[in-house]
């Protein structure tokens, strides 16, 4: 599997950690990120990731900026794209068996780096439930091609 990475340069560092993470964990690790520590535009670097997710070229996606909200705000704005803010485990973990999120996002400045590792964990590890969970998956993508026409 794939993992396309992306962050802003509040993210660096931590990007750089969970990439290797990622990577001892047996996956491929597409870094999509700035590696410069010059202010720059986190809405890049999620539309890069998220462009990826939704084009099959990665699987999923993971994004770092100051709080992971800005970044996942502009990946959700790719059709097809369902990305989670996380702070935790448990909510990755559910971001992914019930809403089947492709892409997760956190804070640099929010979480430190074993909690972080600890939501990619989860996260990947975590399985889509389908069922129940599938019918609310197409309502939200229903809204999404509504808001297309």
């Amino acid at each position: 599997m794939k993992i396309g990475i992306g962050n802003d340069h509040t993210g660096i560092e931590m990007k750089n950690e969970i990439k290797a993470y990622v990577e001892e964990m047996g996956y491929e690790v597409v870094n999509y990120g700035t590696d410069v520590h010059e202010s720059c535009n986190y809405p890049e670097y999620g539309e890069k990731v998220a462009r990826a997710v939704a084009a099959k070229e990665v699987d999923l996606g993971i994004l770092i900026c100051g709080t992971g909200l800005g970044i996942s705000l502009a990946a959700n704005k790719v059709k097809g794209i369902r990305a989670a803010v996380c702070s935790e485990p448990y909510t990755a973990r559910l971001s992914r068996q019930h809403n089947n999120a492709n892409i997760i996002a956190f804070g640099a400045r929010v979480v430190g780096i074993e909690m972080a590792k600890m939501i990619v964990k989860e996260w990947l590890d975590a399985e889509f439930m389908g069922g129940r969970h599938q019918d609310r998956v197409d309502m939200i993508m229903a809204i999404e091609d509504r808001n297309d026409a």
